[in-house]
């Protein structure tokens, strides 16, 4: 997930850049945290937008504490500040203040998408710091997610669509919710909903190669490729690049794998 400061519809914009008892699920809750909205590069430029648009949204917050917009948007801004986060600690405690904030907000509307959403998020940002716990945890954001797709199904570019379809993919089906069918009935959704989003499509790519469905991954990463150019045009400027750094290489490592020639097993002896 990415952080900037500039706007999109939906509240959707860039984002900034343990080993447990199950570290499968640790690092799967890890990739739907830098899947959400794909924030990765943590740097010293990153990190001080992300700490002045915490402070800036918490004041307001503070100055609004009974509106619901502040109110999610300070969740917003828990979660970009997070993304920064230097250790567990850190990282839960910024979490717990936006999780704290969403519901607040929901206490005062249970319909705000906003509100459900960055509850979701602000929950992966928690769920980081567990080991085992987390299985508890993506429960949690899979109820949240669930709530936001059917309040607001195309918030943040189809985001909750986009975050269950990781969610199914990345975690363990066995002790968990992972389950191929759902993620890519989700990810599926995302690309409908918001196929200018180039995230959607990456999502969906890397998941189908994932699962070793080459032809269906060359024919959407050739839709993808068609929308590039438009996409560059739309989601431009400095706070896009760390961004569009990332879906390049992503692009460019899913090119790769489709062109290689498939893995022939060798004949048992």
């Amino acid at each position: 997930m990415r952080y900037a400061t500039t706007k999109s519809q939906g509240g959707g914009r860039p984002r900034a850049h343990r080993a447990g008892t199950n570290p499968g699920l640790v690092l799967a809750v890890m990739a739907l945290a830098l899947g959400c909205g794909r924030v990765r590069a943590v740097d010293g430029e990153g990190s001080a937008q992300a700490l002045s648009a915490f402070r800036e949204a918490q004041a307001r917050f503070k100055r609004q504490p009974a509106a619901i917009e502040p109110a999610w948007q300070f969740g917003r801004a828990c979660f970009d500040l997070a993304e920064f986060a230097t250790n567990s600690t850190e990282r839960a405690g910024i979490a717990d203040q936006g999780v704290a904030a969403c519901r607040q907000a929901l206490q005062q509307d249970t319909n705000s998408a906003p509100a459900q959403y960055y509850l979701g998020m602000n929950l992966a940002q928690l769920a980081r710091t567990k080991g085992f716990g987390a299985l508890k945890i993506v429960d949690q954001m899979e109820r949240e997610f669930e709530r936001a797709r059917k309040l607001d199904e195309t918030f943040d570019y189809a985001g909750a669509d986009r975050n269950l379809g990781l969610l199914y993919r990345d975690t363990p089906a066995v002790i968990s919710i992972g389950s191929r069918t759902k993620a890519r009935e989700h990810l599926q959704k995302a690309v409908e909903l918001a196929p200018q989003y180039p995230e959607n499509m990456l999502n969906l790519v890397e998941a189908l190669l994932k699962w070793g469905d080459r032809s269906e991954a060359r024919r959407q990463l050739k839709a993808l490729d068609d929308a590039w150019a438009a996409a560059k045009a739309r989601f431009a400027g400095p706070a896009w690049e760390a961004t569009w750094a990332d879906w390049e290489a992503r692009r460019l490592q899913a090119r790769k794998k489709t062109a290689e020639p498939a893995h022939i097993p060798s004949p048992k002896q």
